[in-house]
């Protein structure tokens, strides 16, 4: 269980108003991790891109709907399992499907899933393989990634619940920390989460110097984008002084 570090209310919803793409850039100040790991790749999309963005901690499990193993239980004990889980969770469950089947042979999700899941607190889903009950799932209002939709759950069989997995290229652990949007869907280390929804607006305030200066000038000038890009580089510098001295003091 990845989960170390417990974010305040107030946080979650810093982090719900933020777009992934400016957590992205704020976990990068920290340089725990390489610039181009944690995050998964363009086979996930957002099936609701609309949607504010989700943000809560993984429930994983894996997926199969080619065949069915002899012996293996209903498909509803294996939510029970899964919904079990999310006791051991300090904030919302995200639930996180690898599906086994390459290429993908039918649905990881529809509706009834979904409102089970989301009747016990889950606040989104994310999985390798496929979704559907496209337009029942958009009406309850919980977002989705996923790499593509499947009309059919063919011989839907969840697996393992727990354990590992691998989705969009990007390893996940049950208690991770999940941040998606439209943009995409990336992991929030536990040890800097609560720094990092703290630093999102000040993020968001260096580079507002220079697009503001973009919006608001009606005939900007290369000397007036010199001027406000040294400006936004020096609010970034300070930040990452002020990251810098966070980390230390820890």
């Amino acid at each position: 269980m990845a989960t170390d570090v417990t974010l305040t209310e107030e946080q979650l919803a810093i982090l719900r108003s933020t777009d992934t793409p400016t957590v992205c850039n704020v976990i990068e100040l920290f340089g725990i991790r390489h610039d181009t790991s944690g995050y998964m790749d363009d086979r996930i999309r957002a099936v609701y891109p609309e949607f504010s963005p989700m943000v809560g901690y993984a429930v994983t499990a894996t997926f199969q709907a080619s065949s069915r193993p002899d012996g293996a239980p209903a498909s509803y004990q294996k939510l029970i399992e899964i919904i079990n889980l999310f006791n051991d969770l300090t904030g919302p469950p995200v639930l996180v499907f690898q599906d086994l089947d390459e290429p993908t042979v039918a649905a990881t999700y529809g509706d009834m899933m979904v409102t089970a899941f989301k009747s016990f607190g889950a606040v989104g889903l994310v999985t390798s393989g496929a979704g559907r009950d496209i337009e029942q799932v958009r009406a309850m209002d919980f977002p989705c990634f996923t790499s593509g939709m499947n009309c059919s759950h063919g011989r839907c069989t969840i697996l393992e619940v727990g354990v590992p997995v691998t989705v969009g290229g990007c390893l996940i652990r049950t208690g991770d920390l999940l941040h998606g949007d439209g943009n995409g869907v990336t992991t929030i280390p536990n040890q800097i989460a609560s720094q990092v929804s703290d630093n999102c607006q000040s993020y968001v305030g260096c580079e507002n110097v220079f697009l503001e200066y973009l919006r608001s000038t009606a005939s900007p000038t290369t000397d007036g984008l010199r001027k406000v890009g040294d400006d936004m580089s020096a609010r970034m510098a300070e930040l990452r002084q002020k990251v810098a001295a966070t980390k230390c003091c820890e």
